[in-house]
């Protein structure tokens, strides 16, 4: 948090404190295809991240600065493997990482984005071509390219790669973005209880039945290894004579409970050793096997 308000104060110029930013980061655009049957190649995304830090984040495209209400102070590019675009490239994202002060007006706004209701997000930038999949035209030149977006020739689908961008406009919420999956990637949250997290996000729900019984068995959990190290403690007095308490104490605190069980044990086989514990019942004249005399048995 601290790093990247330095980076926020640094680009602006500004002092601002965490009290009055919020922060958060949005997945701007992608190199999967989208539902215009458009792309960006992994090198446009790399362009792409240089011209987005900086711009402002308004609604639905609507350029009116009435409706800034953030803007992005850093951008990176984000693998996701596994993940392979329709075009053949490994899979990756633009991540935008994003500022809005902390005002009255704004406090709906970061409400709705850490709720998870503002989320979905647009772009809008210009690019120099509109790179058909199946000629390698402009697929808007219908002097050079026949093409149809989404259609197939000879098993490939076509599809336009959006190539060489020149400049990015602005980053929207909108209601359905042209990339399925652009939107909020998460919040910059200050620390906090995990119930302050979970009531941020729904105040009453079926989590807090299940979070006060996680609590009663951590209660129990933790009461066990008390005793377990205790216990190896004790243990741990009376077989090692050279240890003092603190000693002990300061290695069982570090110890979970498989390291603490087998310690436990180790105490206990040695005292055993050094103070073999005497029987209760034996035969009249301690004599013991086959041979012994099966008289009374004295306690």
């Amino acid at each position: 948090m601290e790093e990247e308000l330095a980076i926020v104060n640094q680009r602006n110029g500004t002092s601002l404190t965490a009290e009055e930013v919020y922060l958060f980061t949005v997945r701007l655009c992608d190199n999967q295809t989208d539902r215009d049957q458009e792309y960006f190649s992994r090198k446009d995304l790399e362009r792409l991240a240089e011209l987005f830090v900086g711009k402002t984040g308004i609604f639905d495209h609507n350029w009116s600065a009435r409706d800034q209400r953030a803007r992005i102070y850093r951008t990176e590019l984000v693998e996701e493997p596994g993940m392979r675009s329709e075009a053949g490239e490994p899979g990756c994202y633009l991540k935008g990482y994003a500022y809005m002060l902390r005002t009255q007006e704004n406090e709906g706004l970061i409400a709705e984005i850490a709720g998870g209701i503002k989320k979905e997000v647009s772009v809008s930038c210009a690019v120099s071509r509109c790179v058909c999949s199946i000629c390698g035209h402009d697929i808007h030149d219908r002097g050079l390219c026949s093409h149809v977006k989404g259609r197939t020739y000879e098993g490939k689908r076509c599809i336009a790669r959006l190539a060489d961008p020149t400049d990015a406009f602005e980053w929207s919420f909108v209601a359905v973005p042209a990339q399925p999956r652009a939107g909020v990637v998460k919040g910059f949250r200050e620390a906090g209880t995990l119930e302050q997290l979970l009531s941020s996000l729904d105040q009453e729900g079926p989590w807090r039945e299940e979070l006060k019984a996680l609590r009663r068995q951590a209660e129990m959990g933790r009461r066990y290894l008390d005793g377990l190290r205790q216990e190896t403690v004790r243990l741990g007095l009376l077989a090692e004579e050279g240890l003092g308490g603190e000693t002990l104490r300061a290695i069982a605190d570090r110890l979970e409970e498989p390291e603490l069980e087998q310690l436990r044990a180790c105490y206990a086989r040695r005292l055993e050793e050094k103070l073999p514990m005497p029987v209760q019942l034996r035969y009249d004249g301690g004599e013991t096997g086959p041979e012994a005399n099966d008289g009374s048995f004295v306690i």
